[in-house]
């Protein structure tokens, strides 16, 4: 594999991995009842649309189909991939969440 091969094969990967992050909020938000595009655009106010966004929430599934995805798990890959800011606005959402649960 040369260089530019080797280049193209890092960029595809990256861009998979991305989806799945993408995937992984969307369904995140499907599983708490939240509106991804709505809070996506929270965050990110200034962008008209995201497509990857739109095919993820194409591909959720569910709450009652879906594995159980953690706030830890998605607040970390949010923050892997430098999503400061979408992962400050899921945070708050998840503090929202935290104190409307009843207490034990």
């Amino acid at each position: 594999m040369d260089g530019k091969e080797r280049e193209q094969q890092i960029v595809s990967n990256y861009q998979n991995d991305e989806k799945m992050m993408i995937l992984i909020y969307a369904q995140w938000c499907i599983n708490h009842g939240l509106d991804p595009k709505a809070i996506y655009m929270e965050a990110y106010p200034n962008q008209e649309s995201n497509n990857a966004l739109e095919e993820a929430i194409e591909l959720t599934v569910p709450k009652e189909e879906s594995d159980v995805i953690s706030s830890d798990m998605l607040m970390n890959v949010l923050q892997l991939f430098g999503n400061n800011d979408l992962a400050f606005i899921v945070q708050r959402e998840i503090e929202k969440m935290e104190k409307q649960e009843p207490r034990k």
